[in-house]
């Protein structure tokens, strides 16, 4: 069951700009986010739509393009596939209080598409087995990537890889720090 009730009890909406929470699908392609967001510690929060909402995950340290890097990620609460927009100050007193910037986004498909007649019953099955395969097709994030969720006492911890692709680099793609919608960065998006 697909419920945003957890993520609107975190929120007063009176006093954030956050999106309310609404189940919507795209119409088209699905889509990914990755939010840059500094809050009481800089992460980043990446998010996939998934039958209607967008399952997320902080990321403390950022996506990697290097197959060689494991990245934490841990998943929190569903969001609204309108958060996929959301860019702003989160008001201090408010849970997540920070600036939140739109780092990449762009669209995905599975990586394994084989069976799957229905991507969305594909990716609900691969996410309960704690493994999926992506292709992110966005402005910095671009080919295969997995998330898999590490058998640990702590809940909710996966890990995002990148694949070894046409895309695979060592190069520091969190050195471009600039929103992909409004091309400014947090510091200046906070000023």
């Amino acid at each position: 069951m697909i419920s945003l009730n957890k993520y609107n009890q975190k929120r007063n909406f009176n006093a954030t700009t956050e999106p309310e929470g609404a189940i919507k699908k795209s119409i088209t392609e699905l889509v990914f986010v990755m939010q840059k967001h500094a809050a009481s510690n800089l992460h980043y929060d990446f998010r996939l739509e998934v039958d209607g909402v967008l399952k997320s995950w902080v990321i403390p340290k950022g996506p990697s393009m290097n197959p060689a890097d494991k990245r934490l990620a841990i998943m929190v609460e569903d969001h609204p596939y309108d958060y996929k927009d959301f860019e702003g100050i989160i008001p201090e007193g408010n849970y997540g209080a920070g600036t939140v910037i739109i780092w990449d986004n762009g669209s995905y498909t599975l990586a394994d598409k084989e069976g799957a007649d229905n991507i969305e019953k594909k990716l609900k099955s691969d996410l309960k087995e704690g493994h999926l395969s992506f292709i992110l097709n966005g402005k910095k994030l671009k080919g295969e990537f997995a998330l898999v969720e590490l058998k640990t006492k702590e809940e909710n911890t996966w890990l995002l890889i990148k694949k070894n692709d046409q895309y695979a680099s060592d190069e520091d793609v969190l050195e471009q720090d600039k929103s992909v919608i409004s091309n400014r960065t947090l510091e200046s998006l906070e000023k």
